[in-house]
């Protein structure tokens, strides 16, 4: 049997091994595979791993043989999911795999702008403690969570874990969900509507999946509701957010600031207006990036490959 891993540098740019998946076929992993290529290093395949590369209903066509796609990614939306159903091939994928970590880097970016670490280290480093004529000082304004309110928008397992984190800290925190849920047991949580979690979160964080409902969910509409000194988190995805509108209320200092994990084009365009805007902080992508969550990643991809093969497929995403 013919395994090919076609763009797994970002999964495993070195520090973890494909080897456990000889125990299947002959593995072949190609760090990245251009377009036209996909075709030719595939047509002998039975089974491809995948992270982003594109298959279209006109690609699966001529890849007979294959018979199964592994995703590296909880999306699943480079594949054409009804063409590889039609042609007898089973596409899964790995839910939950980054809840602890994209809720960690949530609040990374959170405690960032509550405690301007990275400002500060680099004053100390640059000799303003040295040349300070006071035990301390401060750059900016610092800020405790204690009491504060997080907005959450979704509240799926990573929302639920951001949660949890929030309580941790004793913040108030809402919730915009489209439909009703359970509600939690956390002392101070709320569902409310949209237009209130605007108007009273002094964080908002997006978790929410894209859809066209959530497209653009966070626009100047949202944001003119907004306190003057809150700030905008998203972990979740990049095209949530009308990037110009978010850009023009920090230029304008209509919020106070935003962290973004994602963009609404990756990697971004240079003309993209987050990267040159006052505030905002960016991370290239990396919630799910960290050892134990890419350990992690490959061990349910393997496991969804080895159900495959023993006849119990699970993960599947075109049933």
């Amino acid at each position: 049997m013919k395994i090919v891993i076609l763009d797994g540098y970002t999964t495993n740019p070195g520090d973890l091994s494909w080897e456990k998946f000889s125990e299947f076929g002959e593995v072949t992993a190609y760090d990245y595979t251009p377009t036209e290529l996909v075709v030719e290093r595939c047509k002998d395949a039975e089974i491809i791993i995948d992270n982003k590369v594109v298959f279209t209903k006109e690609t699966l066509d001529q890849l007979p043989k294959l018979r199964y796609i592994g995703l590296l990614s909880t999306g699943f939306n480079v594949i054409d999911i009804e063409a590889a159903k039609n042609n007898g091939i089973t596409v899964c994928n790995v839910p939950t795999y980054s809840t602890a970590a994209v809720a960690q880097l949530t609040f990374a970016l959170i405690l960032e702008m509550y405690n301007q670490v990275s400002i500060h280290s680099e004053a100390v480093h640059n000799g303003e403690w040295t040349n300070c004529r006071d035990f301390c000082f401060q750059k900016t304004p610092l800020l405790e969570l204690n009491n504060k309110t997080i907005g959450l928008i979704g509240y799926g397992k990573i929302g639920s874990e951001v949660a949890k984190i929030a309580d941790a800290f004793s913040m108030n925190i809402l919730c915009y969900v489209p439909s009703k849920k359970p509600q939690p047991d956390f002392k101070n949580f709320r569902f409310v509507s949209l237009d209130e979690l605007a108007e009273k979160s002094d964080i908002v964080s997006l978790h929410c999946p894209l859809t066209p409902e959530t497209t653009k969910i966070i626009n100047s509409n949202f944001i003119s509701k907004m306190k003057k000194n809150a700030i905008i988190i998203n972990t979740s995805r990049g095209p949530s957010i009308d990037e110009r509108a978010l850009a023009d209320a920090l230029n304008s200092d209509r919020i106070a600031g935003a962290g973004v994990d994602v963009l609404s084009t990756e990697p971004p365009k240079a003309d993209n207006p987050l990267l040159s805007c006052k505030n905002c902080f960016i991370t290239p992508h990396i919630a799910w990036a960290g050892y134990e969550t890419r350990e992690r990643l490959v061990g349910v991809v393997l496991n969804n490959l080895k159900s495959y093969l023993d006849g119990n497929p699970v993960n599947v995403v075109n049933k």
